[in-house]
């Protein structure tokens, strides 16, 4: 399993269409094969740094899941929107895996 973080630049004035866009990634991503962990817009601090997470198998699932992502109405309408919009000036990816794991369970008092 691996661990997709997108690192968004975002216009502050745009975060309520960030927060559309990251709903509309809410149900598509999931109908389309990624385990979406959730989109992070900001809330305190820096006005233009927004997230968004997921997991998914591996590199080459992932290729497939972005095939049925790009085919997907909701998904198609939403690259449209962000292109209409420019609410994003910068998106980076990186794929990550787990390293801390197994996690200890939470010891209640």
């Amino acid at each position: 399993m691996i661990t997709c973080f997108i690192r968004y630049e975002i216009d502050p004035f745009k975060v309520d269409a960030f927060t559309e866009y990251a709903r509309t990634w809410g149900q598509a991503i999931p109908r389309c094969g990624a385990d979406l962990i959730g989109y992070y817009a900001p809330h305190e601090g820096s006005s233009t740094v927004a997230y968004g997470v997921y997991n998914i198998k591996n590199l080459s699932e992932y290729e497939a899941y972005r095939e049925r992502l790009r085919n997907d109405p909701a998904g198609r309408a939403n690259y449209e929107f962000a292109k209409r919009e420019h609410f994003i000036r910068r998106e980076d990816r990186i794929f990550l895996r787990l390293a801390s794991g197994p996690h200890a369970e939470l010891v209640q008092p």
